[in-house]
């Protein structure tokens, strides 16, 4: 069950245990369901295929969320480039019917979209109900209006992605999101209407509500509304009612929750409360709605960074973009939660939504995980930066969706900013870029720029003014939550800057200028929005390591036969850094709030710093199949207080060969290496700006031992040992019970391992799949930024040793099996449930 149902069930059952006074109000019949299963998709531009009497039978029936484009096949000359990530565009069609037999003349239907990509037309029995051109932003239509109560009704979604380039990134393609079907009286809530405003002091809490009631009658209406507050025990804390008169353009009513000894929403325990509105007319509830908040104080300071209740604290966050690997961006719950549950266990404590408004479901993960936020909107505005991007709707809708997202959004206690663009081209008072390539957009967004492109005059230009704009409406809807943008041109002259609006002070890369912000930006805080853009590939190791390559070079276009960057951290985009070069810097400048790094995981898309036939990004700290890179403990041992010992790389090579031991390690004064029992020397980090150790040593097959001390004792212990021949494949799930919902994953690890167990690390065997049981095999990836095998298949080559199988659970209880063979490998099967 979704979520959602199950948060609104639960809480309209405890509201009838806990109050009994609530079993002699009669409910109108309001309804919350998810409308994803049983449309029918077809792949092909029909004018007809919005009317009722479209014969759609051959059309493929599937279940919502779904994303076409991850179906395809990588090709150098799809439209969207390798930049999109080379998978195909097109234009979709779903339908669906919705059958009622409804007498009551009252009722109203409303269809909610999570999130389309992108151009969506909806029509209901053949007429237009509404269009919408953002790909990333949630939507409704009333549809009261097109619908027969009382019979079949069709219902016919056309999703246009077919003008490419539109992005700089793999954006997906189709109905990606949710879907939801609600029912209501006419006197309603309006969808996103209850906003909660909380305030803590002095170990008090006040909850401030503000409700917005449509009525579209033409007659005024006298309700009252009702509201309660339960805590994370579904206990109730709070409650008040009031009257009010509906008039026939809606209301908004007003009320105040006090709460005693609140239970703080933080990072270690991420308390929410739960908040119902009702209204009732005439002995009659109309309508409910419930919403999850939580109570934080939260605040940005010029001197000291950011602080939650009171708390100094250091944003440690990544960026992340929308798509979720192998499965595309059809956004499925166990798979966002893995990665954002590998984020945590890393160390990271906030998430930028790059670059735009994210999946309601990554909110609400971060919500109850304990995981900052920063929420974005737009990567262009009117100037754009693609041929087919955002920018052709900037003017028309950018006011609407930039409302719409914070309209749906600021009730989440994980959102602590507002980002209102990413390096918009509007920082400077003129550019061109419809004549670059695409795979040039990254080098024209983070080359220098003239001087002269900024505003040097204290009036305000166009841009600026444009800044003030988009802020105001930020403001409008939410007076609470600070407003940043990620920008890329970091002098004061920037027109966002000049413009006053931006509350915090946000730096895309340039970490040598960090030191100059308090003289150039008097009186605001200041966080790094984007960094680092290091380069790495899982498994593969460049030596020297002490050798630093900065990929891509300003020309273009840029080749290395290996396709690969090194898993050391010694390689990075020319316009960035190494991890520990910023990282040693937001560490120790208390005046930067902190960082968002880019990124958490490889993406689809992007692949800098070479062209086709890569396809999928470099900079991810864990790899698109969520296997992580060295450097992700690097960040576990400085952001976490786990014991960490991680030495790098396998041990595997020629012998005689040189090789460079790198160790990141934590809560010990020393680390020594052992090659074949003899030691190779005690490492220390001589000084807090030094985050790993080094040995260049001699290769000999064998063990290598890494041994970590404090005060003189042991503390730590590492192994790594020379694979044999390869032997046998080695599964390991994640989970293995699932859900019998038909969306419920396990996530299984394949390893091609020698005869001990050892994983070879130069495997690249191709591993063929075969599953029986009540399930599918709804993915398969390596972490290979430039394989061309399809994500959608029952075979993989090993990359490094490994690679994964995404299992998914079909809607009938059953035991899987998943069976994996390659040639000259014993093969192996493991068991999953779904119940």
């Amino acid at each position: 069950m979704n979520p959602k149902r199950i948060s609104f069930f639960r809480f309209a059952i405890c509201s009838l245990l806990l109050l009994p006074s609530f079993l002699c109000v009669k409910s109108y019949a309001f309804e919350r369901h998810l409308w994803d299963e049983g449309w029918r998709f077809a792949l092909h531009n029909d004018d007809k295929a919005h009317e009722t009497t479209f014969d759609d039978h051959a059309w493929r029936v599937l279940d919502l969320p779904h994303d076409w484009a991850i179906e395809g096949d990588f090709y150098a000359l799809n439209p969207s480039g390798a930049n999109g990530g080379a998978l195909p565009g097109g234009i979709g069609w779903y339908r669906k019917h919705l059958n009622l037999n409804d007498n009551d003349a009252s009722s109203r239907y409303v269809l909610h979209f999570d999130g389309a990509y992108m151009n969506t037309s909806v029509y209901v029995n053949g007429q237009l109900v509404g269009v919408r051109p953002y790909g990333f932003i949630s939507f409704s239509y009333d549809i009261t209006p097109y619908l027969k109560k009382q019979g079949d009704n069709v219902v016919a979604v056309k999703v246009d992605n077919s003008k490419q380039p539109n992005s700089r990134w793999y954006t997906g393609c189709g109905i990606y999101r949710h879907v939801y079907l609600m029912k209501s009286s006419d006197i309603r809530i309006e969808e996103w209407g209850v906003q909660a405003l909380t305030e803590v002091k002095k170990g008090k809490g006040k909850v401030s509500l503000n409700t917005k009631i449509e009525n579209p009658s033409d007659r005024s209406r006298r309700v009252i509304v009702h509201q309660t507050l339960w805590n994370k025990a579904h206990l109730m804390v709070s409650k008040a009612s009031k009257a009010c008169q509906v008039e026939a353009n809606g209301a908004t009513i007003s009320q105040l929750l006090n709460v005693n000894k609140p239970q703080l929403w933080s990072l270690e325990s991420p308390n929410l409360y739960t908040v119902t509105t009702e209204i009732e007319e005439n002995g009659r509830i109309l309508d409910r709605d419930t919403i999850s908040i939580g109570l934080r104080n939260v605040a940005f300071d010029v001197k000291k960074g950011f602080f939650l209740n009171g708390k100094n604290i250091k944003i440690n966050g990544v960026c992340l973009h929308g798509d979720l690997g192998c499965l595309g961006t059809a956004i499925n719950e166990d798979a966002l939660y893995r990665q954002l549950l590998m984020m945590k266990d890393m160390g990271v404590n906030a998430i930028r939504c790059s670059h735009n408004p994210p999946a309601p479901e990554l909110l609400n993960l971060c919500d109850s995980m304990g995981l900052l936020v920063m929420d974005e909107a737009f990567d262009s505005w009117m100037q754009g930066k693609t041929t087919y991007d955002y920018s052709i709707y900037f003017k028309t809708w950018a006011e609407r969706d930039l409302r719409d997202m914070v309209l749906r959004d600021r009730n989440h206690p994980s959102i602590i900013l507002w980002s209102i663009g990413n390096e918009v081209l509007e920082q400077w008072n003129k550019t061109k870029s419809a004549t670059v390539a695409l795979e040039d957009v990254n080098i024209l967004l983070n080359n220098s720029r003239d001087k002269t492109l900024l505003s040097t005059t204290d009036t305000l230009n166009a841009s600026a003014k444009l800044t003030q704009f988009l802020a105001a409406i930020v403001r409008r809807y939410d007076p609470t939550r600070l407003i940043s943008a990620g920008c890329n041109e970091v002098s004061p002259n920037n027109n966002l800057f000049k413009s006053g609006a931006l509350d915090v002070i946000g730096f895309n890369y340039h970490q040598k200028k960090v030191a100059d912000v308090p003289q150039n930006f008097p009186g605001k805080p200041f966080i790094m929005t984007e960094t680092v853009s290091a380069l790495h590939t899982r498994g593969y190791y460049r030596m020297p390591s002490d050798s630093l390559y900065r990929w891509p070079t300003h020309k273009r276009p840029f080749t290395e036969p290996s396709f690969m960057c090194s898993s050391y951290d010694n390689s990075c985009a020319y316009w960035g850094s190494t991890h520990e070069q910023t990282w040693d810097i937001v560490k120790h400048t208390p005046y930067c709030s902190g960082q968002f790094i880019w990124t958490g995981f490889d993406y689809i898309g992007e692949p800098t710093p070479f062209n086709f036939p890569a396809r999928s990004s470099y900079f991810g700290i864990v790899d698109l199949a969520g296997f992580p890179k060295d450097v992700y403990y690097l960040y576990q041992s400085e952001w976490t207080n786990k014991p960490v010992l991680h030495v790098c790389p396998h041990w595997n090579w020629i012998e005689g060969q040189a090789i460079d031991l790198w160790c990141y390690y934590n809560q010990a004064d020393e680390v020594e290496l052992f090659i074949n029992g003899k030691s190779q020397g005690v490492r220390k980090k001589s000084n807090e700006h030094e985050y790993h150790v080094a040995w260049h040593v001699t290769y000999e097959p064998g063990e290598v031992r890494v041994v970590a001390r404090k005060n003189g004792k042991q503390v730590n212990e590492k192994t790594i040992r020379t694979a044999g021949a390869p032997h046998h494949i080695r599964l390991t799930s994640n989970r293995n019970v699932l859900k019998a919902n038909g969306r419920s994953l396990s996530f299984v690890t394949v390893e091609v391992v020698d005869k001990e167990g050892n994983l070879c690390p130069w495997a690249d065997q191709n591993i063929q799949f075969s599953l029986t049981g009540e399930g599918k095999i709804a993915g398969v990836d390596n972490g290979s930024p430039f394989s061309l095998e399809r994500f959608q298949a029952n075979s993989r080559h090993a990359f490094f040793g490994k690679c994964m199988v995404v299992v998914q659970a079909g809607k009938a209880p059953s035991v899987i099996k998943l069976t994996a063979k390659g040639v000259d490998l014993q093969p192996q099967t493991i068991e999953i449930k779904s119940e």
